[in-house]
């Protein structure tokens, strides 16, 4: 028993030690778990807390690619809301290096031959590691065909926004161009870069646990602000075309025409030759892509009396009638002599504009005296920007008083020691027009994000005008001035039908060689207003060494004439000329053509390099009423074609440009008021290109039918 009862003793110790065994073991086992768990939750709760942003940028770069592309600009229109730059969409090609596999070099070949990249530029591309190159940025149709005709593994397109100028080279420098990303680099794609442009555009690429890759969308879209220019688009191919016109005339390395109105300060046209296509600007030199209109400087020669003579009425020191002794052509100034242009006697001082007379100008600033001159200059604008809003102003040359020697007064009368920009003689003579008020010269009117206008961050503070002459002596310059045209060293710049009044220049330019003046290299110019009463526009003509005559009155003076001659009907300036009989067979040039006569056409007929559009408004002069005389004109009518002549009764003078341009006609505008005439008929048919002679008034003579002669 007892041995039994020891043994069962024993057995039940050895029941209570295995339980508790087998407790101690639990509660290890859970203290290892609850170890564990916290250990896993602590770290779970550490890479949530403190490393999640770490984490899920390592995903992001490893599942998704954010590319930057090209931002779509905003669009650049005239002052009638023509488009003049916009933005289009065009297809960029990318390849995703981890989908080529084993046939980059295959890839690369096929590639190569169709985009003419080098093989091996392409292969680098490829083995470089990225997870995203660029192939080829902005494909012509053509390319992006061929591309993906290719059908090649890893290769894909993206829509890019590519700036597009509908009108190429027109107003090339005032517009400006921008790089392969679309960011802005001359004009005024450069000056309103940032509103323009906008933000940049980004699209998102994403992968899957395979790295296959497909697009993921857009991340971020904001277009850029349009911009409405001051410039008319008519305008300016009128300005361009002229200019043109007389640089192959003439042979000149450059010119400028800037065509304002003095009333406002707004730029309607700024033409500069040589020119360029910005759709291709990186094709085109330095040289074609500077505006000269407000960088060029030189040297303004006899237009710069035009300040001489406005700082001498102001200050009342002389007068239009008084009598100056111009010696023969000579005089001394500082123990040098200077000599004039040709041998004058006694002179007016209109006589002294008229003819230009350097030593009639020198004699007038001496007695008006270098301080005073210095303040009317500075006055006026010069040496000092004018602040339009184009980059690469100048401010021009003019040096402090205190830096003159003896002789520089005498020099900067006549328009040496002295230079200026277009931009800054043609705001300086619109104060002359409009009665002596300064403006701030501008091309921009207004930035515009769908209905609503921006501001222009500075770029479109207002200024006030600021008086620089009485109205009185503005007056009295309007009439020297006129003078200038009627009976001086402009007669050629005389309109049909408005008045106008302007001043030349001819500028001798600086040889490198010698130092000295040449004697055959010269800036020719002209600057004018029309008509006088009311000018309703500036006009500045530079041409940079023309060959052959090379006077302003001889070259740069016609070419103010067949401007103004096209754009005052246009704006639809009323004539303040009555133009005579006489005057008006005159402006008619009979040529044979066909046996009949034709309308003399007041445009160039080369225009090679040209802008590629429709001529704007051409108009010949209006006819005064006379009972006894009523001279007709002849035409002759290019017939057979397939427009139809609309019937033009009761248009107005724009009116009927406009429609005509819209057809591709040409029209001959004769009159003022409404159109009461007109041929050939309504309803013919005739060619693109076609001259159509409209007759607008009551009381003017009536257009002869085609291939009849006109009888007197």
């Amino acid at each position: 028993m007892a041995a039994d009862s020891k043994g069962r003793h024993r057995t039940f110790n050895s029941k209570g030690d295995r339980g508790q065994v087998q407790a101690k073991r639990l509660l290890i086992v859970g203290a290892v778990a609850v170890v564990w768990m916290v250990a896993v939750f602590g770290r779970l709760g550490y890479l949530q807390l403190f490393r999640h942003s770490e984490y899920m940028a390592r995903a992001q770069r490893q599942q998704r690619r954010v590319i930057e592309i090209t931002p779509k600009r905003g669009a650049i229109y005239d002052r009638n809301m023509h488009p003049l730059a916009m933005s289009l969409q065009v297809d960029s090609t990318f390849a995703i290096p981890s989908e080529l596999g084993d046939n980059k070099a295959q890839a690369a070949a096929l590639l190569s031959g169709v985009l003419n990249i080098p093989r091996d530029l392409l292969e680098a591309k490829f083995e470089s590691g990225a997870t995203f190159v660029w192939i080829a940025r902005k494909l012509p149709p053509e390319k992006r065909e061929a591309v993906e005709a290719l059908n090649l593994k890893g290769i894909y397109f993206q829509k890019e926004n590519q700036r597009f100028y509908p009108k190429r080279d027109l107003a090339a420098h005032v517009l400006g161009f921008v790089d392969l990303d679309e960011k802005g680099l001359g004009g005024i794609e450069y000056a309103l870069d940032g509103q323009i442009r906008g933000k940049s555009e980004k699209i998102i690429v994403m992968a899957d646990a395979r790295q296959r890759w497909f697009d993921g969308g857009e991340a971020q879209r904001e277009r850029g602000a349009n911009v409405v220019l001051t410039l008319d688009e008519k305008v300016q191919y009128i300005a361009e075309r002229e200019l043109g016109a007389a640089i192959a005339k003439t042979r000149a390395i450059a010119g400028t025409v800037v065509v304002m109105n003095p009333s406002t300060g707004e730029i309607l046209a700024l033409a500069n030759w040589p020119k360029f296509n910005p759709n291709t600007a990186s094709d085109a030199p330095a040289e074609a892509r500077m505006n000269r209109g407000v960088s060029a400087l030189y040297e303004p020669g006899s237009t710069f009396k035009l300040i001489t003579l406005a700082a001498a009425f102001d200050q009342g020191i002389t007068r239009p009638g008084e009598v100056f002794d111009c010696e023969n052509g000579a005089v001394y100034v500082a123990g040098h002599r200077i000599r004039d242009h040709k041998p004058f006697g006694l002179l007016s001082v209109a006589d002294i504009l008229a003819q230009s007379s350097d030593v009639g100008a020198i004699k007038i600033a001496l007695r008006l005296g270098a301080p005073k001159f210095y303040d009317y200059i500075r006055a006026f604008g010069f040496g000092q920007p004018t602040g339009v809003d184009l980059p690469g102003e100048s401010k021009g040359i003019l040096r402090r008083l205190e830096n003159w020697s003896a002789i520089s007064i005498g020099s900067i009368s006549m328009g040496q020691e002295v230079g200026v920009t277009p931009i800054q003689l043609a705001s300086a003579v619109s104060a002359i027009a409009n009665g002596g008020l300064l403006y701030k010269p501008h091309v921009i009117a207004e930035l515009r994000r769908g209905d609503k206008a921006l501001p222009a961050e500075g770029v479109l503070t207002p200024a006030e005008p600021r008086r620089v002459i009485r109205a009185e002596t503005a007056a009295t310059l309007r009439q020297l001035m006129e003078g200038v045209v009627l009976h001086g060293t402009g007669p050629l710049a005389r309109l049909d039908g408005w008045t106008a009044a302007g001043k030349t220049g001819s500028a001798q330019k600086i040889d490198p060689a010698t130092g000295r003046y040449s004697p055959t290299q010269l800036i020719a110019s002209f600057t004018g207003f029309a008509p006088i009463s009311n000018p309703a526009v500036t006009i500045l003509v530079s041409l940079d060494s023309p060959v052959g005559q090379h006077e302003g009155g001889q070259v740069a003076a016609p070419v103010f004439k067949r401007i103004a001659e096209q754009v005052l009907p246009y704006l639809d300036v009323p004539r303040d000329v009555p133009v005579s009989p006489r005057l008006m067979q005159a402006a008619y040039k009979n040529r044979d053509v066909a046996d009949s006569a034709t309308l003399q056409d007041f445009t160039p007929t080369d225009f090679s390099g040209l802008p590629d559009q429709p001529p704007a408004g051409i108009s010949a002069p209006n006819p005064k009423e006379h009972k006894d005389e009523r001279p007709s004109v002849t035409v002759a009518v290019d017939e057979g074609g397939d427009i139809e002549v609309p019937d033009f009764s009761g248009k107005t003078m724009r009116e009927v440009t406009e429609t005509c341009i819209r057809l591709g006609l040409e029209p001959v505008l004769v009159g003022t008021s409404l159109a009461t005439n007109q041929a050939p008929a309504a309803g013919a048919r005739v060619r693109h290109g076609a001259k159509i002679t409209v007759q607008f008034g009551t009381t003017a003579p009536k257009i002869a039918k085609p291939h009849q002669r006109a009888r007197h």
